[in-house]
């Protein structure tokens, strides 16, 4: 808490009567609730650091749990269960191979969506 800035939250003057343009055209082009929440609840499983390792990991190559368990250094339950999370969010997908499960990512957007945010995080 130290290093983080405190930026003043800017309200609109007393006397504003808000932008001349009419807003009805931007409400209706907002997302609809159901939508937002569903977004909320994505961006919610990249909210965990276990879970973006596991991304990281799987934007190399394909995976099966005990791979990840070495490379993360973490017990197959709890790599297990995080992997439950983000197949439930269609993050990641999975592939059986005789007895063996591989993980992969789900798409090409989810690789976007990572190397964006990592980007973002890294641009000064």
């Amino acid at each position: 808490m130290e290093n983080q800035k405190i930026i003043p939250i800017e309200d609109c003057d007393a006397t504003c009567s808000g932008s001349e343009a009419s807003l009805d055209n931007l409400k209706n082009s907002l997302l609809d609730k159901t939508t937002s929440v569903q977004m909320a609840d994505w961006f919610k499983a990249f909210s965990d650091p276990t879970r973006l390792r596991i991304i990281d990991a799987l934007l190399q190559r394909e995976l099966c749990v005990h791979d990840l368990t070495v490379l993360l250094d973490m017990g197959q339950s709890a790599i297990s269960h995080q992997l439950r999370s983000l197949r439930n969010m269609r993050i990641v997908k999975r592939r059986k191979e005789g007895k063996t499960v591989y993980y992969s990512l789900d798409d090409g957007h989810i690789e976007q969506i990572f190397i964006q945010t990592l980007q973002h995080i890294k641009h000064e």
